[in-house]
């Protein structure tokens, strides 16, 4: 099937989903390219991550006219399959327009929050790899799972990433991301229309050998969804009324500076028809 093909099914599905819930039709604010785009670096623990926290960096490209890469930090655990999710991953950010980065051949092993004090010559190069790539490509914005996303790769590249930002100095904005465990302090909730929400769901959908262990592209629409019920409450406050879109994904803006964090972002809802742009990431 044609990724115009797969689109147009999603949209439909997730049209109808979006009924159910009572959201009113989409609608988007006219990009408007940046002068001097950012660039985004997706720092994924896992090929697939970058579908599902995808939202954010998909809508600074198509707005404000950004760079993505996806920095593959691993290839799995599963050695024999690991040629194969990188060309699946490869495939999958072609439909998003993310460009693909691979750390070392086969990306980083024994990545985990622990790695640190069982190995720690094999961390201290893991660290010293990951400074490098941010000093030469000096990202405004990374994504990354936040400190208690509950899955060891997902910590370990917590940990992994802030330690190469602490060494690099570099001044950037962490966007901490979700999905094993939910955040306990998001400050943005960041709306997909349909049709955004669609392409995530078509790249994951790429990802075939996982799905066909986890059809867990099925979910994503639930996933999304309950973003904005739990983002109504925790970015705009607790008693206040809903947003009235369908779906969104939830970050934690952190900036940093000289590598050290300073105070978190204020809380914001940026719907489909408040474009997006480098705004977003200032105090």
């Amino acid at each position: 099937m044609s990724l115009d093909a797969d689109l147009a099914r999603w949209r439909e599905h997730l049209t109808r989903f979006s009924a159910l819930l009572g959201s009113p039709p989409d609608r988007r604010t006219p990009p408007r390219p940046e002068a001097a785009p950012g660039h985004c670096l997706i720092f994924a623990p896992h090929p697939d991550d970058e579908c599902i926290v995808g939202a954010l960096p998909l809508r600074l490209q198509q707005e404000a006219g950004w760079r993505v890469s996806n920095v593959a930090v691993t290839l799995g655990s599963d050695v024999d399959r690991r040629a194969a999710r990188w060309a699946e991953l490869q495939d999958a950010c072609a439909v998003l327009g993310f460009d693909c980065i691979a750390v070392g051949a086969n990306g980083l092993s024994d990545v985990r929050a622990d790695t640190a004090e069982r190995e720690p010559a094999l961390w201290a190069s893991h660290v010293d790899a990951i400074a490098t790539l941010l000093a030469r490509h000096r990202p405004a914005l990374l994504l990354l799972p936040h400190e208690l996303d509950d899955n060891p790769s997902h910590r370990g590249v917590y940990r992994l990433v802030v330690e190469a930002v602490a060494q690099a100095r570099l001044d950037t904005v962490l966007a901490h991301t979700e999905f094993w465990s939910t955040m306990a302090a998001p400050n943005a909730l960041v709306q997909t229309n349909i049709a955004d929400t669609a392409r995530l769901i078509t790249a994951l959908e790429r990802h075939t050998g996982e799905i066909a262990r986890n059809p867990y592209h099925l979910r994503l629409p639930a996933f999304l969804a309950d973003a904005v019920r739990r983002g109504g409450e925790l970015v705009l406050g607790a008693g206040e009324a809903p947003p009235d879109f369908a779906f969104a994904t939830l970050y934690r803006l952190v900036p940093y500076r000289a590598g050290q964090p300073v105070a978190d972002l204020p809380r914001s809802v940026w719907p489909a028809d408040r474009a997006l742009s480098s705004v977003l990431l200032m105090p």
